[in-house]
């Protein structure tokens, strides 16, 4: 089983200077493991060992959140090549010359964090940080690292850079943000409603080809935009699911897509998953949260009665289960009193209800 990755950074050193930064790395940073050639005297580093460092490499690459190489970058960079995915996936990747004279950003410098990273190694090892993406050079904002200090999952990296270009060259910028994310972030950006965001993309660009112009919608729901806008999704909705007991996960599955399609609501901005705690055994509940990858909340009757705005009450569940609303109640719960954007909707066997967190923290 490949285990979950971690912020830790892993520093690798093949040399005795090597040993010796690695070890000054490791003293003044938290969260530091150290591999050194099992060819070298690590002196007094707590430290693991490595024998052919391409195979360890290949074991830990995705297990920790940046790597610190003191090496050649070009070793690194053949290393490293066989183990790249995606910008948004990719770990950070530092390079530090055997003497400690310069700390290189070279991979995931946004979102990977290799940038910050190499500025932090930089002031402590007294080494010249070298950063070369272009929004740092020339001190405009990335909107790959504003989505990422927002919390917003970015639904369609390769967007990315016509945004960043439009940063770099000055070129207008049109904004959809209803809840005001990317407040104060983006100065020069027109902001648009949704509506004035679709009506202009269908006045001013054919197929998927945009020019002199970039689009960046910040929502929750659902707008159809050329592939080169940029579509950024805040962790804002939570379902509340309500079912009967052995109900299928897939069934489960099925009438959640099927009620997020129809009420134009993006998948991606599902934050977590609710319910009542008599369910916390419901087998395919749980299952249906961890092939989304949501966490699954559960709140006591006693919780889910306290719920005063309910939509849609049932006298049924209240007979049998003793609580006016599961899914109703359980969603504003999880999402700390939040807006029932979509009341409960009912299949045979399972209810789903959505509701959004409100926005106070981005006003």
């Amino acid at each position: 089983m490949v285990a979950s990755k971690t912020n830790n950074v892993a520093v690798w050193a093949l040399t005795p200077n090597g040993q010796k930064l690695a070890g000054n790395i490791r003293r003044k940073m938290t969260g530091v493991d150290v591999y050194l050639s099992q060819n070298i005297s690590a002196g007094q580093v707590e430290h693991l060992t490595f024998q052919k460092l391409s195979e360890t490499l290949k074991n830990k690459f995705d297990r920790y959140g940046g790597h610190i190489f003191i090496m050649s970058t070009g070793i690194v960079v053949r290393l490293i090549a066989p183990l790249i995915k995606h910008k948004t996936e990719d770990p950070a990747v530092v390079v530090v010359d055997d003497g400690g004279n310069h700390a290189i950003s070279l991979l995931s410098g946004h979102l990977g964090g290799a940038n910050e990273l190499t500025r932090q190694i930089a002031a402590t090892i007294g080494a010249r940080p070298v950063i070369t993406t272009a929004t740092d050079v020339n001190q405009v904002p990335a909107i790959d690292l504003l989505a990422k200090e927002k919390n917003l999952l970015i639904e369609n990296p390769a967007a990315i850079k016509t945004v960043n270009m439009a940063l770099l060259t000055g070129n207008k910028i049109m904004l959809c943000d209803p809840h005001n994310f990317l407040k104060n972030t983006l100065p020069d950006a027109e902001r648009l409603t949704s509506d004035e965001l679709m009506q202009h993309v269908q006045k001013n660009c054919q197929h998927t080809d945009i020019v002199d112009v970039a689009y960046v919608l910040v929502d929750d729901l659902g707008v159809d935009l050329p592939v080169a806008a940029l579509i950024l999704r805040p962790a804002s909705l939570v379902a509340g699911i309500g079912c009967n007991r052995s109900t299928e996960a897939a069934e489960i599955l099925a009438h959640l897509a099927d009620v997020l399609a129809k009420n134009n609501l993006a998948r991606s901005s599902l934050k977590g998953m609710a319910s009542i705690d008599v369910k916390a055994d419901e087998n395919g509940l749980i299952l249906a949260a961890e092939n989304l990858k949501l966490p699954l909340t559960f709140f006591s009757k006693l919780e889910l009665n306290q719920v005063k705005n309910i939509e849609n009450p049932s006298e049924v569940v209240e007979k049998h289960v003793g609580v006016k609303s599961v899914c109703e109640a359980a969603a504003i719960l999880a999402t700390r009193n939040g807006t029932l954007v979509v009341p409960k909707q009912s299949t045979k066997n399972v209810t789903v209800a959505i509701a959004r967190i409100n926005f106070l923290s981005s006003e």
